[in-house]
């Protein structure tokens, strides 16, 4: 059971994914991870620390809240585990654990004064690997 959470991802409010990435990445000394503006989040990182850049629209849906912090785990197992354990406890679920199409595991549940925690773990990099492995040769 997981009992040790990771250091918490902030998301920063950004008119665009792409131009606040670019700041961040060029000024500031960040990298861009993944994402752009089309898909609403970008996630950016320099050294432990992490952060997402989401613009308005990727934030309205389905609802924003006074602050929303992100929970980046180890695996899957571990966000299915943490959502079964809160929503046995009573969370307020606020979007339930899925893949996402930018490569999360998430969920989303929320406290008492609309606060979210927004539980994931990023498999892009196992994504990735699988599409790097090399084909078996086809017998003739």
């Amino acid at each position: 059971m997981l009992t040790h959470f990771p250091q918490a991802v902030p998301e920063i409010p950004v008119s665009n994914v792409d131009n606040a990435a670019e700041y961040y990445v060029n000024v500031l000394g960040f990298s861009l991870d993944w994402g752009n503006d089309a898909g609403g989040i970008g996630g950016i990182s320099q050294g432990d620390c992490r952060m997402f850049l989401t613009n308005a629209p990727f934030r309205a849906a389905p609802a924003t809240s006074p602050v929303i912090v992100w929970l980046n785990l180890t695996s899957k197992q571990e966000v299915d585990e943490l959502f079964e354990r809160w929503k046995g406890n009573g969370a307020t679920i606020v979007d339930a654990v899925e893949d996402k199409p930018w490569n999360l595991r998430e969920f989303r549940v929320a406290d008492p004064d609309g606060n979210q925690l927004r539980v994931f773990y990023d498999f892009s990099r196992e994504t990735s690997a699988e599409v790097a492995l090399p084909q078996e040769p086809r017998s003739r």
